[in-house]
């Protein structure tokens, strides 16, 4: 899909600036005390345990096609619910559209249990602020002292350990706009109606397969507990493996890297060398073989109307950035 057939507020070019960037001192507050870290050991434990048992099950032939069908019904929405809502959407800007279809969308990222929308935001700015700096909070380049281990622990701490430490982004600092959003603000103070929504769906698409609470179990189980497990670590994956690994099309004066491989499983965010280039671009995927499912999405939106002010970059302005013959 080109990116000039989608009308944009700037004709086709994003900003010069990032509306996002933030700058100034860094080390600030955000919400993070001790029933927040339970809070995650739960989220990201307990898929963990439930993947075991899963395993179990399917080497035992008790994997179903239902059990795929409905994974996979549950995976597409809160993924895209992810990065359409929670990254291009309300990091980035990158579209407008009205309270249902934003309602909608935001909705269906909280089902992902990745934390309430304002703080997912808040923390995902302050990344861009100081990527791959000192007050990122996910860096695996920065931080992690010397020697052989280094690395490791930098991909440790930028995939999963960051999630309980003290780094998280002060939501007054990184996220004015969206506190005084009624509708951002009314989904983030609701997270938990929504988070367990996004599990009575699966439980409740089990039992209208089968007809049995074993079905309805089993759904929960795939379309709940293992969604979530494989769905968070694609997430993580994007601020470890693609700061660590792949291809740098673009100059972008941090380590954001972009790796081919994950970009399907996370619907067009592993394109992250592109989205640092162009952090407001509602495309990451910026070449034509470069599959971008998120922006498939944006793209059918808006024509149908649903969705406007779409920002995308001309090839001009790719151009620039180049790091060389692409």
């Amino acid at each position: 899909m080109a990116t000039t057939e989608i009308p944009s507020r700037t004709g086709g070019e994003a900003d010069v600036s990032d509306p996002v960037k933030v700058t100034g001192e860094f080390q600030t507050p955000g919400r993070f005390n001790a029933l927040d870290k339970l809070a995650t050991a739960v989220a990201t434990g307990v898929p963990a345990a439930a993947l075991a048992v899963g395993v179990w099950l399917a080497w035992d032939s008790t994997l179903y096609w239902q059990d795929v069908l409905i994974f996979l019904a549950c995976y597409i929405p809160s993924g895209l619910g992810i990065t359409v809502g929670y990254h291009r959407l309300l990091t980035h800007r990158s579209f407008r559209c009205g309270p249902a279809v934003r309602a909608t969308i935001i909705i269906c990222g909280c089902t992902a249990l990745e934390g309430p929308p304002i703080e997912w935001v808040a923390n995902h700015r302050k990344h861009h602020a100081f990527s791959d700096e000192s007050g990122d909070p996910h860096s695996p380049h920065v931080g992690h002292g010397d020697g052989w281990r280094a690395p490791l622990r930098g991909l440790w701490h930028a995939h999963l350990g960051w999630v309980f430490g003290d780094g998280f982004a002060n939501q007054v600092r990184y996220a004015p706009d969206l506190l005084a959003d009624p509708v951002v603000s009314l989904i983030d103070r609701t997270f938990v109606l929504w988070a367990l929504v996004g599990l009575a769906i699966p439980f409740g698409l089990g039992y209208a397969v089968t007809g049995t609470l074993d079905g309805a179990l089993l759904g929960l189980l795939w379309g709940g507990a293992v969604r979530i497990l494989v769905l968070h670590h694609v997430t993580f994956s994007i601020n470890s493996l693609c700061h660590f690994f792949g291809r740098q099309d673009y100059e972008t004066g941090d380590e954001s890297r972009n790796l081919a491989w994950l970009a399907p499983l996370s619907f067009g965010e592993a394109w992250h060398n592109n989205h640092h280039a162009f952090p407001t671009s509602a495309a990451h995927g910026l070449r034509r073989r470069q599959l971008d499912l998120s922006w498939l999405l944006i793209g059918t939106l808006a024509r149908i109307g649903l969705v406007t002010d779409v920002v995308t970059i001309s090839p001009e302005r790719r151009a620039k950035k180049r790091c060389g013959e692409l």
